[in-house]
C-alpha cells in the first residue's frame, strides 16, 4: 500500500483558479503540487484573440494578495491579463510541473492515485482547476463537413480585419457571440449575421460613461425577482426593444440564468448599434449545411464567406470524472466553487461557475474555501496521527516493564 501524506495537495491546471489555489495552500504551510498540460500559464488566455479586453470591471479582476495591472484602464487587455497570471505565478511558492496531462482519477486507500503522462502520483487531496471553457463546443449540424466556406468556433476568431469584405454568420449571440460582433462592429465585413436560438440577457458596457460592472458586488447582494425585471429595464432604457430588430427575449432573466445556468450576461460594445443601422441582422436557428449555403430553421437560406461558431464550451472533464458521479448532464462538477463532496473526501473543483463579480473573484473564493477545509482535514489526520504515535508508544512501555 501507498503511504499518502494527508497534507499533500496535487491542483491539475495552471490557470488563475488554479494558481489561486495553490497560493491560499502554500500561504498555510500545507504542500501543493500543479500540474499543468501545456508548456505555460495562462494558456487559454493565449489562443484568445488579441483585441480581447475583459468585461470584468479591473477591480475585481486582482488575485489574492496582488491587484490588478492599472495600464489598460478600466477592463484589461488580452495580453495584460497574461503578464498579470505570470507575475503571480512567478511568485508562487509552490512547484508547477509543465507539459503533465492526467489521464486517470482513481480513489486510493487514503487519497487519490492519478496517472499521467509523465507516471502516476498519488495525493491526499485533488483539486481541478481546468476550467470550464476547456473544449469547444459545436453542433454536429447536418452537411457541415462538406461546407464550402470556412466554419471555426469563436476561440478561433483572431483578427477580425481577416473578415472584411466577407460575408460573415455569427450563430449565438451570448457573451463570447456579442463579443465576436462587438470586434466586427469596428471592422468592414461585407455583410453580418446573427443566428439566435434564444435571445441573450444584453446589457450595455456602461451607462452614462460609467462601467456598469463597477455595480457588481450590489448585484450579488440582490434576489432575483428585483435583478431580472431591473435588468429588463436598463436594457429597454438604454439599448431600446431588440425586438424590433429580431432579437428574441429568454422567458427567464440574466440574473436567473447566471446564477442557474452559469449564462453570463451579453454585453453591448457596438452590436446593438450595428443592429439598429441595419450593418448587422438578426436570421433564424442554423439547421443545416448544403454545400455553400446555410438552411435556417424557417426554411430560408443564406451564402456566408465565414460561420463563426459561439456555442459555447464543455469542460472535457467527462473521461477523467463520468465514474465518481460528480459531473451533471453537461459535463459541470456539482460542487463548482470549493463546496466538500462527502462522498468523495479531497476531491475539489474551482474554477467553474461564474459570478456576478466574475471568474477572478470567483477564484480568490474558492480558494480561501478549498484551502480552510483542507487545513482543518490536514490538522484532524495530524491529531489522530500524534493520538495513534501516543498510543503506539503507551504499550510498548507497558510492555516493557518488568511484572
Amino acid at each position: 500500500m501507498t503511504y499518502i501524506d494527508p497534507d499533500t495537495t496535487i491542483v491539475i491546471g495552471a490557470g488563475l483558479s488554479g494558481l489561486a489555489i495553490a497560493r491560499a495552500l502554500a500561504a498555510r504551510g500545507l504542500p501543493v503540487t500543479v500540474l499543468e498540460a501545456g508548456d505555460d500559464v495562462a494558456g487559454p488566455w493565449r489562443s484568445r484573440h488579441p483585441a480581447l479586453r475583459l468585461n470584468i470591471h479591473r477591480k475585481f479582476a486582482g488575485l489574492p494578495g496582488q491587484a490588478a495591472p492599472r495600464d489598460d484602464g478600466v477592463f484589461l487587455r488580452r495580453d495584460t491579463v497574461i503578464r498579470h497570471i505570470e507575475r503571480y505565478a512567478a511568485g508562487l511558492a509552490a512547484p508547477i510541473q509543465f507539459g503533465t496531462t492526467v489521464r486517470q482519477i482513481a480513489r486510493a486507500t487514503d487519497g487519490w492515485r492519478l496517472v499521467t503522462g509523465t507516471g502516476v502520483q498519488h495525493a491526499a487531496n485533488v483539486v481541478i482547476a481546468t476550467g470550464r471553457d476547456s473544449v469547444p463546443s459545436v453542433p454536429d449540424w447536418p452537411g457541415q463537413a462538406d461546407f464550402a466556406g470556412e466554419l471555426i468556433h469563436a476561440s478561433a476568431l483572431g483578427d477580425v480585419s481577416r473578415f472584411d469584405g466577407k460575408r460573415v454568420l455569427v450563430v449565438g449571440a451570448g457573451n463570447s457571440g456579442t463579443d465576436a460582433l462587438n470586434h466586427l462592429s469596428r471592422a468592414r465585413p461585407a455583410e453580418v449575421m446573427v443566428s439566435l436560438r434564444h435571445g441573450p440577457a444584453v446589457v450595455p458596457q456602461r451607462i452614462l460613461g460609467y462601467p456598469l460592472h463597477g455595480l457588481a458586488r450590489v448585484f450579488a447582494a440582490l434576489p432575483t425577482w428585483i435583478l431580472d425585471p431591473a435588468f429588463r429595464l436598463t436594457e429597454r432604457l438604454f439599448l431600446g426593444d431588440l425586438r424590433r430588430y429580431g432579437m428574441s427575449r429568454h422567458p427567464d432573466g440574466g440574473g436567473t440564468r447566471l446564477l442557474r445556468d452559469g449564462i453570463t450576461f451579453a454585453i453591448d460594445d457596438g452590436f446593438v448599434d450595428a443592429l439598429r443601422r441595419r450593418r448587422f441582422r438578426v436570421v433564424p436557428r442554423v439547421e443545416a449545411f448544403d454545400g455553400d449555403r446555410v438552411i435556417l430553421a424557417d426554411g430560408s437560406t443564406c451564402t456566408p464567406d465565414v460561420v463563426i461558431a459561439a456555442t459555447g464550451y464543455r469542460t472535457g472533464l467527462e473521461p477523467l470524472l463520468d465514474h465518481l458521479g460528480v459531473l451533471d448532464d453537461r459535463g459541470l462538477p456539482r460542487r463548482p466553487m470549493g463546496e466538500s463532496d462527502p462522498d468523495n473526501p479531497g476531491l475539489w473543483f474551482t474554477g467553474f461557475r461564474p459570478i456576478f463579480t466574475g471568474f477572478f473573484d470567483a477564484a480568490g473564493i474558492s480558494a480561501d474555501r478549498i484551502a480552510t477545509s483542507i487545513a482543518a482535514r490536514s490538522a484532524i489526520a495530524g491529531t489522530r496521527a500524534s493520538e495513534t504515535r501516543a498510543a503506539i508508544r503507551s504499550t510498548t512501555l507497558a510492555g516493557a516493564r518488568p511484572h
